[in-house]
Parts: C-alpha cells; structure tokens; sequence
C-alpha cells in the first residue's frame, strides 16, 4: 500500500510538471493532478495489459517502443474521462506529456529510493 501512494503522489508531481511545461497540457489544480493520477494507476492495471497483448506484434516489430503510443493511449482516455479539468489538446502531446511523464517518475522514484 506505501507503494502505491508513493507512486500515486510520483505521478501526481509528473502531471503538476508536465502540466507547466506544455501550454497544451492543463491540469486545474492539485485535486485534479490527484484524481488523473488514481485513474491513470486504474487504467494502467485493467487496459494497458489488453491494449500491449492486442498490439504485441508491432510492439515487437518497433523493439519495444510501440509501448510509447500505448502510455499515450492510457493519458488519452483518462483526460477523455475527466472532462474538461483536464484537456490535453491532441495526440501528439499527449504521447511526448507521456514520455515526460515516465522520465519524471523515473528521476523523482530514483531520488526518493535514494534516501
């Protein structure tokens, strides 16, 4: 359970940064980074897994990075079930505010594993 708050709070802190760096990307405040975060983590244990078995052969093909437009996918549909409190305006975007979102998670859970 401390693990998924950790990364609940992670990911939360990634979509508040993301949500500064591209002025297509809004988030309206920290109750929304929170309740994107919980959706994403619901998301990402029920769809991501039928959505990489569904594309498995071109995420082979592409080595892996196919998991890319797969992430993308997942930010998509949880801004689609927010509403307007969170609008990310298209998919190219949403698929480089992911690839963000990953490397701010990474960094953020390497610095707290640290300490």
């Amino acid at each position: 359970m401390k693990r998924f708050l950790i990364t609940l709070a992670l990911n939360t802190v990634a979509l508040l940064i993301v949500n500064e760096i591209f002025s297509s990307f809004h988030i309206d405040g920290l109750g929304t980074a929170i309740l994107a975060s919980v959706i994403l983590a619901i998301l990402n244990v029920l769809l991501k897994p039928i959505l990489i078995i569904l594309t498995l052969p071109i995420t082979l093909l592409t080595f892996g990075l196919f998991l890319l437009v797969i992430n993308a996918i997942t930010l998509m549909v949880t801004q689609a079930l927010m509403g307007s409190s969170f609008v990310i305006d298209g998919f190219g975007t949403a698929f480089v505010a992911s690839i963000f979102i990953s490397i701010i998670t990474l960094v953020l859970g390497k610095l707290i594993k640290n300490e």
